[in-house]
Order: C-alpha cells, then structure tokens, then sequence
C-alpha cells in the first residue's frame, strides 16, 4: 500500500467531530488522515486573549496540540494546574516549548545552556511537554565557523544526556539571516549535520520551512535526506509568514512529500493568519490533510 494512502477515515473524521466548533464539512473533507500530526505555536494567534480562551480558540479550529514560548514564564503552581486541566478537558497537549534562551554554538556558555536546560526541564515537567526547541545562538566574534558547529555538537551532547533522564527529546531550530543577521545556524543542511553527530535519539532537528525557504531553498530535497532527523516541522509561507497559499513555498507538495516519507511527528502552524484567525488555522489543516491524501 502507498504510504501516501493511510485511509483512515475514522480517524480524521474523529479528529474533526471531536473538537468544539468543527463543522460537518470538515467532517466531510478529512476522509484520509495523514501520518502526521496538526499544533499550532500559540505566539502567532490570539495575543490579547487569557490563555485558556487561546486554547479553546485552537481547539475550536481543530487542532489537538499547542506549542509555547513565553506564556509560562509568571504562571503561579495554581495556574499550572489550572491551564493543564483546560488543555486536558479540550483535548490538547502541549507538544513543545522554547525557554532555553542561551545558545550552543558559544564553547564559553556551555554550562550556562545546561544550567538553563535543567531549570526549563522543570518546567516542561509541570507542562506535562516532551520537547524543548534550543537554539544556537548568536555567532561568537573570534570563533572559526568549525569551532562553533562542534560547540554546538558538544553542548547537545552534553544536554541530550540530560533531558534523557526527563523523557524529553531537544530540537535545534534554524533562523534565516534577515530575522536575524547575527544568528549561527541559519542552514538546515548543517542543521542535519550537527544531529547526525551528535547521534542520539533525544536529539532531533525541528526543520522550518519559512525560515529555510528565506536562508538556502531546496525545501524538498533536503526533507527527503534527512527525513530520519526531523523532530518537528514549522510552517508558514513566504513572504509575510502568513498561511499556506499567501506566498511563495508549495506547501501542497510538501504535504505530499510528508506523506510518502511516513511523517509521523507534529507539523506545527506558525503563521500569522491574514483573515479571521479561527477559520484561517481551520483551512490550512483542511487543506494539509487533503493534500497529504492525493
């Protein structure tokens, strides 16, 4: 059987009836569910709303899971039981979170990653969260590019033992050079470099597409090599970071592609909606399962 062809139609139908606020069409549309698994990170939709009305706005889109940033960062041990218990009566998990500010690529700041690795580890304990996105940092003035790309190697070594211990998995995220003209990693080929060397299975590349597509392109080429290494996938589409079909990355194709590789992780919405953010975010799942079936 075509790998492409998962036909469970019972399974994308329940997904779609299961969540508040999806209707009988979209019911209709998701007759072949794909390998892969819908978030949404939570900073592009609904800033202004309390965090459990955010949540129900992502459920009410049809999406199982969220990924954060900072919205933790105050949150009392009440709150933390308070929004866990809302994501669990909606049916949402939190798939993974950022909040390692300290970057890798630094020799000199190894252990301050590690320090911070421990204390975030904490906190993705009480969010009931398996991932945490790292990052490499800021290129380091007087440091060979070589120096750096084994920093980066070491630290996660170093980190993947760690969060071993805690049953969470690292993912090294890349950042184009125009957001950010400073940051180290900006390749996702020497992203899947760096994994590969660090040969360990908590440490995994969260692979995006906007940023990628900005930074080098060959989006597809690169997901067929490394396929093994991807832990997450962001998207959004070029330029503006708004939803697929606003820009220039076929994100159909890609879909499709996910598909025949037997994707299995999370494929998280990053974008910025253009129109109403609820039927936005419902369109571009819609749209992913139906290109994923083809």
């Amino acid at each position: 059987m075509n790998r492409r062809h998962f036909t469970r139609s019972i399974a994308g139908a329940a997904l779609s009836t299961a969540l508040p606020g999806t209707t009988l069409s979209a019911a209709n549309s998701a007759q072949v569910a794909p390998p892969f698994k819908f978030s949404v990170m939570l900073w592009t939709v609904f800033p202004d709303l309390p965090f459990e009305q955010r949540l129900e706005k992502v459920a009410e889109a049809g999406y199982p899971s969220v990924e954060l940033v900072k919205e933790f960062e105050k949150w009392s041990d009440e709150n933390f039981r308070r929004f866990n218990a809302k994501k669990r009566a909606l049916g949402i998990t939190f798939d993974a979170t950022a909040g390692v500010w300290k970057g890798i690529a630094d020799p000199a700041a190894r252990e301050a990653f590690l320090s911070d690795l421990n204390k975030m580890l904490i906190t993705a304990d009480k969010l009931e969260c398996p991932a945490i996105i790292v990052l490499s940092g800021d290129r380091v003035p007087g440091l060979s590019h070589d120096q750096q790309h084994q920093s980066c190697i070491e630290t996660l070594k170093r980190g993947a033992d760690v969060a071993a211990r805690r049953n969470v998995t690292l993912l090294l995220e890349n950042i184009d050079p125009e957001e950010n003209p400073k940051y180290y990693l900006t390749s996702v080929a020497e992203g899947f470099e760096i994994v590969r060397a660090v040969n360990h299975p908590r440490v995994k590349f969260l692979y995006d597409f906007y940023h990628e597509q900005i930074a080098e392109g060959n989006l597809i080429g690169k997901l067929e090599k490394n396929i093994d290494e991807v832990g997450l996938i962001h998207v959004a589409d070029v330029p503006g970071r708004h939803e697929p079909g606003t820009g220039e990355i076929n994100y159909s194709n890609i879909y499709r592609k996910l598909a025949e590789l037997n994707y299995s992780r999370y494929v998280a919405m990053e974008f910025m909606p253009s129109g109403e953010p609820v039927a936005t975010l419902r369109a571009a799942r819609e749209t992913a399962m139906r290109s994923a079936a083809k």
